[in-house]
């Protein structure tokens, strides 16, 4: 029996209700967002760091001139810009004028806004939505007003939208198109969490959804849709949110089963290791330069950031409790005090290889190898202000260029990192952003013998209910 899925309008047209979730740095392209809206839904393409192509095809990597971070800055905001704005124009004539198209945005990304405005002028009538995350997007209500397109803030709470409502979209209501519920604890890649929940204790989507409907009610949204994204697989499972006046109109968001698509630009290496993941192999953590956690596929990249981890100890200036015993490190000889366990700890660490002791910003230090720690460094000195705000690399989109704190060694460049893996690098060693349904890919019979669908064939496939 046929699934009975309906068409809901979004961005002011009749679509299917499957939204392909955006992927930042270079894996949602026009090509694959392209074909999801020819097939009829809403294709979204990805603005973060897009990828520039030449007349032959050719992805146009960016080489860094600047000397400073300033300077790189501005060249990461204008390769941005040709790039979304190329991939909005391939996007736009893939779709062959079916479905919608929307661009995806990190709030927190260096530039956010100008590369919002500048791929907006370039690609004029090619947009049709806005989907902006990771953070509080105030402005994005005034953004998309002024260029006549809709927006879809990401949120995972009903307090998040009241926020941005009460600030911002309250004065702006017409363009609202819908509200993405990203659920923290299902989703990809970086994950709204608050401070008040905990990253081990997964509620249920539904009431959050439910009593994100109610909100949207007391603000006569009652026709808004909600778009459910994260841990969305087969939709026979979401059966019961379908015409159901709790929920009112939804639409569902994959971000991960298009990974595994003809269309997708990710390597081979990466699509076979999707088919591979066991359930529990997507760890969320909170390792992220942005501050926020996020969710990816447990391998070396993220052992290694782990195993730092647990090579952190405190450390005093001075004599002060049980932080009795000397411990000298680093070029200068600087001398700390531990604890007599955390100094045998340390000599054990550095008898292993672990020689190279690094101070975090928050007196702790972490033991890692000599080839590791000039591998940070050098990271970290090739900053290219990639977010808003860095706490691997302490730049700041500010008049001091400086968050103010010194640069934390137990995180990463997500930039360096994401760019590699998108780019046909190693995905296991690389971060590999992945919602926690990936593991479905080996169960699911879709897949039987490593089948990789047109997108075309996965929306089809979709709508079957499987």
């Amino acid at each position: 029996m046929a699934f009975d899925l309906q068409p809901i309008t979004i961005s002011g047209k009749e679509v299917l209700p499957l939204i392909e979730g955006g992927k930042g740095v270079a894996v949602s392209t026009g090509e694959s967002s392209g074909a999801w809206a020819a097939a009829g839904g809403v294709g979204t393409f990805s603005a973060v760091n897009a990828d520039s192509v030449d007349e032959n095809g050719n992805i146009v990597r960016t080489i860094y001139h600047g000397k400073n971070r300033l300077q790189r800055f501005d060249e990461l905001v204008s390769q941005a810009i040709a790039g979304g704005i190329k991939q909005a124009r391939i996007a736009h004539e893939v779709s062959n004028g079916q479905g919608r198209l929307h661009m995806n945005v990190l709030w927190e990304m260096g530039g956010a806004e100008r590369v919002l405005e500048g791929v907006m002028d370039g690609a004029k009538g090619m947009i049709h939505g806005i989907t902006c995350g990771a953070g509080m997007p105030f402005r994005l209500a005034a953004l998309a007003a002024k260029h006549q397109v809709h927006y879809y803030p990401i949120v995972s709470s009903a307090r998040a939208f009241r926020a941005l409502w009460m600030r911002s979209y309250r004065k702006l209501p017409d363009l609202l198109g819908g509200v993405v519920y990203e659920d923290p604890w299902l989703a990809g890649g970086h994950n709204g969490l608050s401070n008040s929940e905990s990253p081990d204790v997964p509620e249920s989507p539904y009431p959050r959804v439910a009593a994100l409907r109610q909100t949207m009610n007391e603000f006569g949204l009652h026709n808004t849709p909600i778009v459910m994204a994260g841990g969305v697989w087969f939709l026979r499972e979401w059966a019961n949110w379908l015409n159901n006046p709790e929920i009112g109109p939804i639409t569902f968001q994959y971000g991960t089963r298009p990974l595994l698509t003809q269309e997708s630009p990710i390597s081979d290496a990466w699509k076979q290791r999707l088919l591979k993941l066991k359930k529990g192999d997507i760890k969320l953590n909170r390792f992220s330069p942005t501050g926020f956690y996020s969710s990816a596929v447990y391998n070396s990249f993220l052992h290694e950031l782990y195993a730092r981890s647990d090579r952190e100890m405190a450390f005093v200036d001075h004599p002060a409790g049980d932080h009795t015993a000397e411990f000298t490190f680093g070029v200068r000889n600087k001398q700390v005090y531990l604890t007599p366990y955390d100094l045998k700890r340390a000599k054990e660490y550095v008898t292993e290889g672990f020689s190279k002791p690094l101070a975090t910003p928050d007196s702790t230090l972490i033991f890692v190898t000599p080839e590791k720690a000039k591998e940070i460094r050098q990271d970290q000195l090739d900053c290219m202000g990639c977010l808003s705000q860095c706490q691997f690399s302490n730049w700041a989109a500010n008049e001091q260029g400086t968050t103010g704190r010194k640069a934390d060694p137990r995180s990463f460049c997500i930039q360096k990192t994401l760019q590699d893996i998108a780019h046909g690098g190693n995905p296991d060693t690389n971060l590999m952003f992945a919602g926690h349904a990936a593991y479905r890919f080996a169960e699911d019979p879709f897949y039987a013998n490593g089948f990789v669908p047109t997108v075309k064939q996965l929306i089809d496939r979709i709508c079957t209910g499987d």
